[in-house]
């Protein structure tokens, strides 16, 4: 049987991918020529095949019907189980819910979708970019460290201590603390700022006069008790203060006067009457 011979031969040539062993041979016919095209991988159903890399322009879908994944150029698609590890060397973005049974472990996580909070490796956490953000919390916090700072105001301790003895510039004081010492200090000064009471002296000499009585103590935190909380009248008119001096001496009450600075002498005749803080 005579041989059929192409005018123009038959050329094999390999492409990307794909090998040929007569790579270039020509193929006219004339005599017999066997070419085997072949690929680097099995691709049966149960192989496992690998890339370098793929450039999609139709979707790449992996899986059945129930279970698959969509690969195009909009990212991927659909559910799998990842074993082993993942790596990318540019960003991870995830349009709907991650599940990880495992640990993450990162440098920072920063969450901007809608809140802005970064988590920073060293356990610091920032929330919020800027000052008109708002965090709201439900439940119990409990915070443990040594301060709490309020722009840029340092708070180290929340304290109950009912005397507020402690003077800290640094220390928030409880509703109980506050009230407890208002109740047992409120009333102790405005008993004292109520204090005002009449009494008459007795004659001692030229320049003093004595009372029976004993001027009231000042609480503390008040100027102590002087001859600037008393008037002092000398049958019936004022006496001036720069002349006139107080001592309390034991139960008596000594209003010791200047004469050359007041222009008289006490008199045994004389009523001296004193108005002021005294204890009764």
């Amino acid at each position: 049987m005579a041989a059929i011979i192409t005018k123009n031969p038959i050329i094999f040539t390999a492409g990307t991918g794909v090998n040929i062993d007569n790579d270039g041979t020509e193929y006219t016919g004339e005599n017999r020529l066997t070419v085997t095209i072949a690929i680097p991988q099995a691709v049966s159903t149960s192989s496992n095949v690998e890339f370098g890399g793929i450039t999609l322009t139709r979707p790449f879908i992996i899986g059945n019907e129930t279970k698959r994944i969509k690969l195009d150029s909009y990212g991927i698609s659909g559910s799998f189980s990842l074993t082993g590890s993942l790596e990318t060397p540019s960003d991870l973005n995830v349009s709907g819910s991650t599940t990880i049974l495992g640990k993450v472990v990162a440098e920072a996580f920063i969450l901007e979708r809608s809140s802005s909070q970064t988590i920073q490796k060293s356990g610091s956490t920032l929330f919020g970019d800027v000052l008109n953000d708002r965090h709201d919390m439900s439940g119990s916090l409990t915070v443990s460290g040594s301060s709490i700072s309020l722009n840029s105001y340092s708070i180290t301790e929340i304290s109950n201590d009912t005397s507020l003895s402690d003077s800290n510039a640094s220390t928030v004081a409880t509703e109980n603390a506050i009230k407890s010492y208002t109740d047992t200090n409120a009333n102790t000064v405005h008993t004292y700022f109520r204090k005002n009471y009449v009494h008459t002296g007795s004659f001692v000499n030229a320049s003093t006069s004595s009372f029976t009585v004993v001027t009231a103590s000042s609480p503390t935190g008040i100027t102590d008790t002087s001859e600037n909380d008393f008037f002092f009248f000398n049958n019936s008119q004022l006496m001036e203060y720069d002349a006139l001096e107080i001592e309390q001496s034991g139960s008596k009450l000594l209003l010791k006067v200047n004469n050359s600075s007041i222009g008289y002498d006490l008199e045994a005749g004389d009523e001296v009457v004193a108005w002021g803080k005294f204890n009764s």
